[in-house]
């Protein structure tokens, strides 16, 4: 590694940690104070996703300063329609790890090691979509989706979302080799070998960092979180309903994009700090 590269590597969540939907914004000031919001993501021609400006402004800095990975359970095509200030990252995990993406091209050697590992450690997605075909009810499943032929998703009315459902699928899918994890209207099914952490430190590896950081909300994150030297998550999201805490992951009162931005400028400051 050249001794003027960036010995640092960030790895963060994208949404609900960086990006927020109109949803998730949780302003709470009054409106003539409320922050300027950038919009960073388009779906259908319509606006999606934002940061606060602010937030912009000290992430483009970070990018500059540290090796940062945009590592998300977002599809490569959902990853694809985000737009973060500062030039493309030259390495991002997209699908919980299944991707490594390197100047936007998934490699493929990461994808025969991911799926060595899937074949060999856990029930096969077949099997998963069949029982939630089979446990799931019209009334309050409006999609079931699969990611990337890696993972699966249903997309529910969380209202009507019987008590204890997610629970029963947890405890089917854990001797199977798999987690779920509620996060919004979406319920995930993932494969446990199919991990953030895991891509992480393949990133690292090649990058030749020296200090990972990391952010992230819900419990697909808490393996990244725990995996990096040092970590944030927010005051919103299932890490902070679950009050999951960890030597050197820092819970944070913020919620909503201020957190987002607060974020930030932590991973900055870390940065900074380490250098």
């Amino acid at each position: 590694m050249s001794p003027f590269a960036p010995r640092v590597l960030v790895a963060s969540d994208l949404d609900r940690t960086l990006i927020y939907s109109a949803a998730a914004l949780a302003l709470t000031a009054p409106d003539a104070v409320a922050p300027r919001l950038l919009c960073v993501e388009v779906y259908k021609s319509r606006p999606l996703s934002y940061m606060t400006e602010t937030a912009a402004a000290l992430f483009t800095e970070l990018a500059a300063e540290s090796v940062f990975v945009p590592t998300t359970t977002r599809t490569r095509a959902q990853y694809g329609r985000i737009s973060l200030p500062g030039p493309p990252a030259k390495y991002a995990i997209c699908a919980n790890g299944g991707h490594i993406l390197v100047d936007g091209i998934s490699d493929p050697d990461w994808q025969r090691q991911v799926e060595g590992r899937l074949g060999s450690e856990c029930a096969p997605l077949a099997e998963v979509r069949d029982h939630l075909a089979a446990s799931t009810d019209p009334a309050w499943v409006r999609k079931h989706r699969v990611a990337e032929d890696l993972f699966a998703y249903l997309v529910v009315e969380r209202d009507l979302l019987p008590g204890g459902w997610v629970k029963e699928l947890a405890a089917w899918a854990d001797p199977r080799g798999w987690t779920v994890s509620l996060q919004g209207r979406k319920i995930y099914a993932v494969p446990k070998p199919l991990t953030k952490s895991a891509a992480m430190a393949e990133v690292a590896r090649r990058a030749g960092t020296t200090l990972t950081l990391a952010a992230g909300d819900s419990l697909l994150d808490a393996d990244l979180l725990l995996a990096a030297d040092r970590s944030w998550r927010p005051g919103h999201g299932e890490l902070a309903d679950e009050g999951v805490m960890a030597p050197g992951l820092v819970a944070l009162p913020d919620r909503g994009v201020a957190a987002g931005e607060r974020i930030v400028r932590e991973l900055l400051t870390a940065t900074r700090g380490a250098a």
